[in-house]
């Protein structure tokens, strides 16, 4: 167990690190178990080690809520902007373009209604993980506020629908339609923009936002397509199958065997209620999740009549700095995400903190992850009734390996006795037969296996993930430009693909709250949009300098960089493909962090110069 650290641990500007007796853990020791845990884990062909859902396997990614196909006819027009995603980023783009006064938009999705992730993502227990007065987005603007400090499923899904409304942006958007193709014309300065829907639009500019979070991987074992029992993907729930709604109470299953492969955040999530339900359940775990306590609660009415307008932006950036290390007065969101950077400025408090060198930092960060580990570990022991289960559940890496999970039914679930962990130490699960799963030799019979292996972040190419070909200056694709990684001029744009805008995670600033960081995105590019129409201006375009030398900001190692290199393989580093650093998920970020990310964006529009862009 942890002991409180003494007072003592930062004296006139040294960093002293007390005996293993005195911190109650040996530092050295916790080390080296979380690289040997990480070395077993470690596969050599990195992310090539999951399976491609083209070809027979495509139905993984069929849309299983259409229920009736939307049937119009081809449009052929010409607009000011066109935005590629119907999730909370392409719908903030289009809500800040209204705002601005541009209101000659198209929205394209590929799905059946808005709502992106929460759109595919109706597995039960499917809830945010970050507080939804923070996540959901413009409240302040729609009125509404959520009815639990963390939102499930159909709340977020029908909040989507209700900025839809809001906005009136159903009648300017297309469903259930692809892209195929995005093709610039150097001499009329649009991008022509083709569907599988006949579609031809010409529009000024173009704003992706297809997310990472849609396209669904699978691990690439042998005998995937000799399975014959039942079989899906958690982003693509199949409830004709398990009965129930994503509230749980899946009857369906109470007579069958159920495996799950997979223990990240949507795991952690819907294995309670298959616990709950199946006749038995077999969880198949490479590594185990970090799950700390959600303490979920219902919104408190009083304290929301208290709000006064821009309740919002205040709450999220008080969020925002403080997981940046800003001290901050108040700690407004003051949950599991907030702690830790709380407990590290509670350790700078000793006298000289502020003096401390970069390597001291350091150590004292790695204090306050094993102190926060150590806790969350000791969960499963006060938790689970069987030590070895137990055992196999804790988690032996820093806490920003992999994306931090909190859940308070997950750990009790394996106190059921029609639940089996099943630990592959490691190594995860060794093939498929017709019947069943094996692991070191030993097969598991089972009726249905449910896939929640997570999506192509890292795997896949950019334009693979979004479905579509795009061409740029001189018939050069995109796909070709960013075969050695992304190229970006503040993550927003490349040289050339004129009036081309990416939102999301291309080399942007990080936060843990995406929808902050799309709307502070969607917010920079309206504002952009609406003066350069102004000034009559009709192409931008980042010069090769400007984008050479944000290239060189954001890919220069850092402490992250190390960090992740020394991380249990994932989706953050690449599958601990330490080397590629412009793959894992959070590597090739702004290197200042989210909030000076997004003040600096702000500092660049005030100069009003369009300083490193080509205008014309």
């Amino acid at each position: 167990m942890n002991k409180p650290v003494p007072q003592e641990l930062v004296t006139s500007g040294k960093l002293t690190i007390p005996s293993p007796d005195v911190l109650g853990f040996d530092p050295t020791a916790l080390r080296r178990k979380y690289d040997a845990e990480r070395d077993r884990r470690l596969r050599p062909e990195g992310a090539a080690q999951y399976q491609d859902i083209d070809g027979e396997l495509h139905h993984y990614n069929d849309d299983p809520h259409i229920t009736e196909r939307i049937e119009r006819a081809p449009t052929t027009a010409t607009i000011e902007v066109a935005i590629l995603g119907g999730g909370f980023g392409g719908m903030l783009m289009a809500a800040r373009l209204e705002r601005a006064g541009i209101r000659d938009f198209r929205i394209i999705e590929r799905a059946g209604d808005f709502g992106g992730t929460w759109y595919w993502n109706r597995y039960p227990g499917a809830q945010c993980d970050v507080e939804s007065y923070i996540y959901l987005p413009l409240l302040d603007e729609t009125g509404y506020m959520p009815s639990l400090k963390y939102s499930f499923q159909p709340e977020i899904f029908a909040h989507a629908q209700r900025v839809g409304h809001h906005f009136d942006l159903y009648s300017r958007s297309f469903f259930e339609t692809q892209v195929r193709e995005l093709r610039w014309d150097d001499l009329d300065a649009r991008w022509i923009v083709t569907t599988d829907r006949g579609d031809v639009l010409r529009a000024r500019h173009v704003v992706i936002s297809s997310g990472s979070l849609n396209r669904p991987k699978l691990p690439g074992l042998p005998g995937l397509r000799n399975f014959k029992g039942h079989t899906f993907h958690t982003s693509r729930w199949d409830y004709d199958y398990t009965g129930g709604s994503p509230a749980g109470d899946l009857d369906k299953l109470r007579d069958k065997r159920v495996a799950i492969i997979g223990t990240g955040a949507t795991g952690i999530q819907a294995i309670p209620h298959l616990g709950a339900a199946a006749g038995h359940l077999y969880v198949f775990q490479r590594t185990p999740s970090s799950v700390d306590e959600r303490r979920n609660r219902p919104t408190d009415p009083a304290w929301y009549k208290s709000l006064q307008p821009g309740w919002q932006l205040e709450r999220n950036d008080n969020f925002t700095k403080l997981l940046v290390g800003v001290r901050v007065e108040e700690d407004l969101v003051n949950d599991g995400w907030t702690e830790l950077f709380k407990s590290l400025g509670e350790l700078q408090d000793g006298t000289g903190a502020s003096n401390l060198s970069d390597a001291d930092m350091k150590q004292l960060g790695e204090i306050v992850d094993f102190r926060h580990d150590n806790r969350v570990r000791a969960r499963c022991d006060e938790t689970v009734n069987d030590p070895k289960t137990a055992e196999a559940l804790k988690h032996w890496y820093r806490p920003w390996c992999k994306r931090p999970c909190f859940n308070d039914e997950y750990l009790p679930t394996f106190n059921r006795p029609n639940v089996t962990l099943v630990d592959t130490g490691g190594k995860g699960v060794d093939r498929l037969t017709e019947k069943g799963v094996v692991v070191d030799g030993v097969e598991y019979e089972i009726d249905c296996l449910i896939f929640a292996t997570g999506f192509e972040v890292s795997r896949a190419t950019y334009t693979h993930q979004a479905e579509l070909e795009i061409i740029g200056r001189n018939g050069v694709t995109l796909g070709e430009y960013w075969a050695n990684g992304m190229r970006t001029y503040h993550g927003l744009m490349s040289h050339g693909f004129p009036n081309l805008h990416h939102m999301g995670f291309t080399q942007t600033g990080y936060t843990p709250n995406f929808t902050y960081q799309l709307d502070k995105q969607a917010q920079h590019l309206a504002a952009l949009f609406t003066d350069t129409k102004a000034r009559g201006l009709r192409v931008l375009e980042p010069t090769k300098q400007a984008e050479e030398d944000y290239l060189k900001l954001v890919m220069a190692p850092n402490g992250m960089t190390e960090y992740l290199a020394n991380c249990t393989p994932g989706y953050y580093n690449a599958e601990g493909n330490a080397k590629a650093n412009h793959e894992g998920f959070l590597q090739g970020h702004y290197p200042e962090g989210g909030l000076r990310f997004y003040e600096m964006l702000a500092e660049w529009r005030a100069k009003g110069d369009y300083a490193g862009l080509i205008v014309r």
